[in-house]
């Protein structure tokens, strides 16, 4: 499944229903260009759940309104409500098992 493109304006609406998760990243950040393969084979492998990336210095309020404080971090949500935040970069069995247990 393609990750989608978000900014401050979609982002409210894209999450607010069923589990998402959101990356929050930058185009200069090189931890962020290695979580971003990862979570793409992560999205093909988890179907049910949507996926966005939100660049943050394009959207720095949505950002700083959730607390985003160093990068990459992926926000999950559920219906709507932030259930857990992953800083760093994590490998794919990593963000698997997280994820996983809000899709149950």
């Amino acid at each position: 499944m393609a990750i989608s493109v978000l900014d401050s304006d979609s982002f409210e609406t894209a999450t607010q229903s069923g589990v998402t998760v959101t990356d929050f990243w930058a185009t200069w950040c090189t931890p962020c260009k290695i979580q971003t393969p990862i979570l793409e084979k992560v999205s093909n492998e988890l179907t049910d759940v949507k996926f966005g990336k939100i660049d943050v210095d394009e959207n720095q309020e949505t950002a700083n309104g959730l607390g985003v404080k160093a990068i990459p971090t992926l926000i999950i949500k559920k219906n709507g409500e932030v259930v857990d935040r992953i800083v760093g970069v994590h490998n794919q069995k990593q963000l698997t098992d997280i994820i996983s247990q809000y899709t149950k």
